[in-house]
């Protein structure tokens, strides 16, 4: 995470009697720029521990830079689109699991007269697929047999 001063911190870095030494010495390097990590790592010689970076943040003298904020808020955004496409994969995996034995049945049932209608089920892979084909099913077993692949495709 990246932190910059707030006008509280420069107010206590002025004042000189607020901060250890360690912590002013961490603080001055906090720019906005720099992440939690990187000043330990700077510092790491004079000993400053990450709890002394943790008071200056509970002080208020440290807050999150914007950058760090913009990029947490895109973190959970994209972590939440991939959740949703997860449920939505999930969900078009369901629905192909049932739509895929009854489409191969009913073009399986017309011989060879469904015969290449038979290979492109069976070549499709996802709902999409499936749905792609459902009107040429529909026209080669008609409608009433195939509306419970239409249920099973639409969900």
């Amino acid at each position: 995470m990246i932190y910059a001063k707030t006008e509280a911190g420069q107010q206590a870095l002025k004042d000189r009697s607020l901060l250890t030494l360690r912590q002013r010495s961490a603080f001055i390097l906090f720019d906005g720029k720099r992440s939690v990590q990187q000043v330990l790592e700077a510092t790491a010689g004079l000993g400053v521990t990450p709890e002394e970076l943790v008071q200056l943040v509970e002080l208020g003298f440290l807050t999150p830079s914007q950058q760090s904020v913009d990029k947490a808020a895109a973190a959970t955004a994209h972590a939440a689109a991939v959740v949703a496409r997860q449920e939505d994969s999930d969900a078009s995996n369901d629905r192909y699991k049932k739509a895929y034995p009854i489409a191969a049945q009913l073009t399986g049932a017309l011989g060879l007269r469904g015969f290449r209608l038979n290979l492109a089920v069976e070549g499709a892979a996802d709902v999409d697929a499936l749905l792609a084909l459902l009107p040429k099913i529909r026209e080669a077993v008609g409608a009433g047999k195939c509306s419970e692949l239409e249920q099973a495709l639409k969900g």
